[in-house]
């Protein structure tokens, strides 16, 4: 008998150690972590007593263990660290192999897990998001997959307002996804610093909770696509990744109001370190693009196209305006190689001619033309056009994250840098590489400019709400990096009057909410999507835009909505440049000007004209004197904005 209850002692006790749950807290004690290992290996976030995220499973599958059930946790460790970067508190468990590592800041929480030795297989990850109410969501879906495959996508959604009950259960969504908490809280799923590792999605999970997703390892690939651009899988694996050392960070932002997701950096404070010892090479800026345009020009002796005089122009037109560099877009190559030119213009010349005007030359290249001959073919064509002087590349048509385009975007990465080359990616969304690899200077992943090319109206209106969407994206598309939206249209108009046009595009929207997103928008790399000839008829709209930089040294967000208005001041030395948008809702608000402190200055200032509600073109410009003490009223028409330059 006393050997039974001796037994039955050691079996409590053991339970009870294995079933301990570990706390740790935000640098201010806001907000809580708890994880428990009790059966299931789980995490909550509180804030104020409030809870944030229910107890949520954590586990990973490989092909030697099943990790997240019956945890033994052999040791902990846990501070509060302090960063330059950001302060946080830690807490490390080390349990079954493996490290989970947990990290608690003053506006979000997060985890990951770190084998103790690479993993050889990874057959699948548990990451659950459970919340405690059917709370409305915005869902940016999966939709328009390249040749019919699951998961090869461009990262381009429109985001859904629905409650997580109503998700569709067959689809998938990317992240990041902003869950509408009571009093107007928000917490917002996302991912950082992936590398060797598929990108994560979202899909519907049991009762009010949202279910990682993850793309399965590709087997075969085979050319197809849009116009036979993208390398598209024709087999995956039963597993996600091999050989993988560590996994990205699980990442729950948490704002008590919307305003604090505006300039959010949590995704370089859990980015990984910069990988280049000289990036004094790196230089942001805007640039004369030529494909929204469809390189429409008037007024010259030349027929405009994809020719030399064409491109030519193009730069004396980015000279003239002090941009610091045009893209040549899709067209100058040939289609299978990148180091044979078009006949229809003379390349070298062109790159030398920009050269000698100051102004750099980033050419267009598919993903696939890039790689698909191998590293030492990639590592030519970098070293050749780096050597003739090209600037950068903007590269398309990745339209998929699983673990081999993780792994070659570092590799391409890597290989620009090599040879001082800038790097636009499209079909892509950034998820870390661009705080290891600063040379990439932008990212699509957001639906730009380019769809009103082709928005189909429906009814009185166009299909999608543009103006919605552009104060959607500062809040959520923004959260994980720079975004290429690729604005500065000069045609624009109300809903009523907008159709999409490929030859002669036009924006949803006013004059002045296309120029408020050089300032509200991510973007180090710009790009002025209009035609010369457009902004040249428009000159000071056109000079109010490239004095905005495109980089900044501070961001102070002032006002705002998810989906409704956007209000943010951003300062460049002394000089801050400050910008309001708003959706199809027409709005009266108050700039505060106290970020300007004891600052006199003038302020230069495009706002809606009073005919903008029906001539979108309509602004009003005037220059004022304000100081720290100023409140500015200020008027948004139904899909306007409003700008300043204060200095």
């Amino acid at each position: 008998m006393k050997k039974i209850l001796v037994s039955l002692c050691l079996t409590l006790a053991t339970m009870t150690v294995s079933a301990k749950t570990y706390s740790v807290s935000s640098p201010n004690g806001l907000i809580t972590v708890n994880v428990c290992t009790d059966n299931q290996l789980q995490w909550d976030i509180r804030k104020d007593n409030t809870v944030i995220l229910q107890p949520s499973a954590i586990g990973l599958k490989t092909d030697i263990m099943d990790f997240g059930q019956n945890v033994k946790v052999k040791k902990t460790r846990s501070s509060n660290v302090r960063k330059s970067s950001g302060n946080y508190g830690l807490l490390q468990m080390v349990c079954n192999g493996l490290i989970v590592e947990f990290r608690v800041f003053n506006d979000a929480a997060a985890y990951r897990i770190v084998p103790t030795k690479p993993l050889a297989k990874v057959v699948n990850e548990t990451a659950e998001f459970r919340f405690a109410a059917d709370y409305e969501a915005f869902i940016p879906y999966v939709n328009d997959n390249r040749a019919g495959e699951r998961w090869c996508y461009s990262f381009e959604s429109y985001y859904d307002r629905q409650r997580l009950s109503q998700m569709f259960a067959d689809s998938l969504a990317i992240t990041p996804t902003a869950i509408c908490l009571p009093e107007k809280r928000k917490a917002v799923v996302m991912e950082a610093d992936v590398e060797n590792y598929p990108g994560m999605y979202l899909k519907k999970g049991k009762g009010n909770s949202l279910q990682a997703a993850f793309p399965p390892l590709p087997l075969e690939e085979e050319i197809g696509g849009y116009n036979r651009l993208n390398l598209v899988p024709t087999q995956r694996a039963e597993h996600i990744a091999e050989n993988v050392s560590r996994l990205p960070w699980r990442i729950v932002v948490i704002s008590d109001s919307d305003r604090e997701l505006l300039g959010n950096d949590i995704a370089r404070r859990l980015g990984p370190v910069c990988r280049l010892t000289d990036t004094s090479w790196i230089k942001p800026g805007k640039v004369a693009w030529d494909w929204w345009n469809n390189t429409n020009l008037t007024g010259v002796d030349f027929r405009a196209g994809i020719n030399t005089e064409t491109y030519k122009y193009f730069i004396d037109f980015a000279r003239k305006n002090k941009l610091e560099y045009v893209i040549i877009d899709e067209g100058w190559s040939d289609p299978e190689d990148l180091l044979h030119f078009s006949d229809k213009m003379d390349m070298a010349g062109i790159i030398d001619y920009a050269r000698q005007q100051g102004v750099g030359v980033i050419l267009w290249s598919s993903w696939r033309n890039l790689i698909q001959r191998g590293h030492e073919k990639m590592e030519e064509i970098m070293k050749h056009y780096g050597d003739m002087g090209v600037k950068g590349f903007k590269v398309d048509f990745f339209d998929r994250d699983d673990q081999r385009v993780i792994q070659s975007v570092y590799e391409v990465a890597a290989c620009a840098a090599r040879h001082h080359l800038l790097l636009d990616l499209h079909g892509m969304r950034p998820f870390g590489v661009q705080i290891a690899y600063p040379n990439i200077v932008n990212f699509e992943g957001v639906k730009g400019l380019e769809n009103s090319k082709w928005e189909p109206r429906v009814g009185d209106g166009p299909l999608h709400d543009q103006p919605m969407y552009d104060v959607t994206i500062p809040y959520l598309r923004a959260l994980p990096g720079p975004f290429d939206y690729t604005p500065g249209a000069m045609v624009n108009a109300v809903r009523s009057q907008f159709f999409g046009n490929n030859d002669h595009p036009m924006s949803q929207g006013t004059r002045v909410h296309q120029m408020a997103m050089y300032t509200l928008f991510d973007a180090p790399l710009q790009m002025l999507a209009d035609s010369p000839s457009k902004y040249m008829q428009n000159q000071e709209c056109t000079d109010f835009i490239a004095a905005v930089p495109t980089v900044f040294d501070e961001t102070v967000a002032l006002a705002g909505e998810m989906g409704e208005y956007a209000v943010v001041a951003r300062r460049k030395g002394n000089t801050w440049y400050v910008a309001a948008m708003t959706n199809w809702t027409a709005r009266h608000l108050t700039i505060d000007c106290s970020f300007l402190g004891d600052h006199r200055a003038t302020a230069d200032i495009f706002a809606d004209g009073i005919n903008a509600d029906r001539e979108a073109t309509d602004y009003q410009h005037q220059r004022i004197e304000v100081d720290g003490k100023s409140r500015l009223p200020i008027y948004m028409a139904p899909g306007g904005g409003w700008t300043a330059i204060i200095r």
